[in-house]
């Protein structure tokens, strides 16, 4: 039996009018990372939606990176062990920070919706939140993109391309 998964979304920022649909779409991503991984307690992940200059403040805060991001997370647990919420009893999973306008702007580039680019930066950020790490590079940075395209297309966003942006 899944245990209750609590998503926290609120958009911090003006510049953009957060398409219809887009809440429930973070959430059914959230859900199906947690699916996927097989995370079976109560869980409660906050999303904020900001704007490039927030970004570029907490990525300048948190990480000492001098410019704007797409997204930031903020995982609460190490090594599977999280917070708990003394109320719910729920696993507290952490922060998921997304640039709208970062967003939008990669949605551009990689000729996709902007619906697809949200879902993407959230399942990756949710991977963070479970301990996957990609910095590195090597077989970790492919198992979590492996684990990304699953749930996405599992969601109905396949990826339409490549993600290569080399010349033509």
């Amino acid at each position: 039996m899944r245990g209750k998964i609590k998503v926290i979304i609120t958009n911090d920022q003006a510049e953009v009018k957060i398409p219809t649909g887009v809440r429930m779409l973070v959430r059914r991503c959230c859900t199906a990372v947690l699916v996927l991984e097989k995370f079976e307690d109560p869980a409660e992940i906050s999303v904020r939606f900001v704007d490039d200059d927030e970004i570029h403040a907490l990525n300048l805060k948190y990480r000492n990176v001098d410019s704007s991001t797409d997204v930031l997370s903020f995982p609460m647990g190490e090594n599977g062990v999280y917070d708990t919420n003394n109320d719910t009893g729920a696993k507290i999973l952490g922060d998921i920070v997304i640039s709208i306008p970062h967003a939008i702007s990669q949605a551009e580039r990689f000729g996709h919706s902007l619906q697809r680019e949200i879902a993407f930066l959230t399942v990756h950020s949710m991977l963070h939140l479970l301990g996957y790490d990609h910095e590195a590079g090597g077989i970790e940075s492919v198992h979590m993109r492996e684990k990304e395209e699953t749930v996405l297309t599992q969601l109905g966003l396949p990826r339409n391309g490549s993600y290569y942006m080399g010349d033509e």
